[in-house]
């Protein structure tokens, strides 16, 4: 086995690069970062192309070997792409059947929301919060909801994963 592979997914300014960073820093996993933020910090826009390539990084770096503590996956890539485009593209589909994790935590937004440049959703997120828990059950991905303060997530998060990495 290549490791455990944790990933944290869920609407913009839900908690996903926080809860992540803590995972890895509480129980010594790798933290992978976000790719987009670094690809797009160089561009002022981006189009559909630009989603592709964000996608085959970000899943290329995903795949590492060891303990992951993934900022974002292939779900956050169908769902953008879906939002921004009303469409999926194929290639990001075809990652998403192929990315194999152990674990997704779906971050809620229930915490305030904190401006970005690059975030683009700041009055949508319970409706992109809905949208990704149906996506994970139709893809029948293991996942538990991250709700609350910073606190109650790392609770659910120990507890959670002394269970699945017990079993």
């Amino acid at each position: 086995m290549n490791g455990v592979k944790i990933a944290f997914t869920g609407p913009e300014s839900s908690g996903k690069t926080t809860m992540s960073k803590w995972l890895s820093e509480h129980l010594s996993f790798d933290f992978v970062e976000e790719y987009a933020r670094e690809y797009l910090s160089q561009k002022t826009d981006y189009n559909r192309e630009d989603l592709n390539k964000i996608a085959i990084e970000q899943f290329r770096r995903n795949q590492a070997s060891g303990n992951l503590a993934i900022d974002t996956e292939m779900l956050v890539m169908k769902l953008w792409h879906e939002e921004k485009y009303n469409y999926c593209s194929d290639l990001i589909l075809e990652l998403l059947e192929r990315q194999k994790l152990d674990f997704y935590f779906l971050c809620k937004p229930d915490i305030p929301w904190e401006v970005d440049p690059l975030r683009e959703n700041p009055l949508d997120r319970d409706r992109l919060f809905v949208k990704y828990e149906e996506t994970l059950i139709e893809q029948g991905f293991d996942y538990v909801v991250l709700k609350g303060t910073f606190i109650e997530r790392q609770e659910k998060i120990i507890e959670t994963l002394q269970i699945k990495l017990l079993r």
